[in-house]
């Protein structure tokens, strides 16, 4: 199936240098555009006919209570879940149009760091990280580190570097504390070499200090390669401190869409009560 091009005049090429002013609305370029995004449980509508422009290189804070469709939208922006409605165009595709390989394709192009870290826990850091290249090499070479050629171990020694974590590649992954768990799915998705990321509640499993250190190396890694970050909080402080642009969803429905300069903690805050 052949992938369905977005209206270049919807939305323009992804490429802009790195350093570019991204708030001006006339010059962004949108790595994920969503229209009149809907998606229903039975008779519960979890999300309400959402639209939401994700910049290119930037940092998005999605925020919003517990249950109030944080993850079920990121889910339907890679068509994990499939939407009751509405489109979603990422990286300049049509995903709500794609099946089969063209969809693995464009999926591939996308990190994904979950809450739960999803490591295979009697695997060691480095095979987990080896995971993160199965989208670009077919076959055996990337299940475990002993079948790896070289070049791919080192790519993959090298993500965990970046992490902090080159010592432990060695070490199973259920023998790791929570940051370091997550330390190390940040390097698989890193070994992707993804476009974007998406980060559904990070830091959400792990205790204050270990989560800050884990949300600054995010959002650093991320501005260092010029990635665009995509993640859901109800941490408000990491949204402002970690995020160049805010939204948030209380009950499904985007209520603030704007720089994160323009809000302060209190204005958070009065979203929630």
């Amino acid at each position: 199936m052949a992938l369905t091009a977005v209206d270049a005049e919807d939305i323009p090429v992804r490429a802009v240098p790195t350093g570019t002013a991204r708030t001006d609305p006339d010059k962004t370029v949108c790595d994920l555009r969503i229209r009149s995004l809907a998606k229903r449980f039975g008779a519960a509508e979890v999300l309400k006919g959402v639209d939401i422009d994700i910049t290119a290189g930037c940092s998005t804070a999605l925020i919003g209570a517990n249950g109030s469709g944080k993850s079920t939208l990121l889910r339907c922006s890679l068509r994990l879940l499939e939407p009751s409605a509405g489109s979603v165009a990422l990286l300049g595709q049509e995903i709500t149009a794609l099946r089969g390989s063209p969809l693995r394709r464009l999926r591939a192009q996308v990190g994904f760091v979950f809450q739960k870290h999803n490591l295979v826990p009697r695997l060691s850091a480095l095979t987990n990280v080896l995971h993160g290249a199965q989208a670009r090499h077919g076959g055996p070479r990337c299940w475990y580190q002993g079948l790896a050629p070289r070049a791919l171990r080192d790519e993959a020694l090298h993500c965990l570097e970046r992490v902090g974590l080159a010592d432990q590649a060695g070490k199973r992954a259920d023998r790791l504390s929570g940051g370091q768990s997550q330390r190390v799915a940040i390097a698989r998705a890193l070994m992707q070499r993804p476009k974007m990321v998406f980060a559904d509640e990070p830091v959400a499993s792990l205790d204050p200090a270990a989560g800050e250190e884990v949300m600054k190396l995010l959002s650093d890694l991320m501005r260092e390669k010029n990635v665009t970050l995509f993640f859901t909080s109800h941490h408000l402080r990491h949204a402002l401190d970690y995020a160049d642009h805010l939204i948030a969803l209380p009950g499904g429905r985007k209520v603030l869409d704007g720089a994160s300069d323009d809000h302060d903690l209190a204005a958070l805050k009065a979203i929630y009560t």
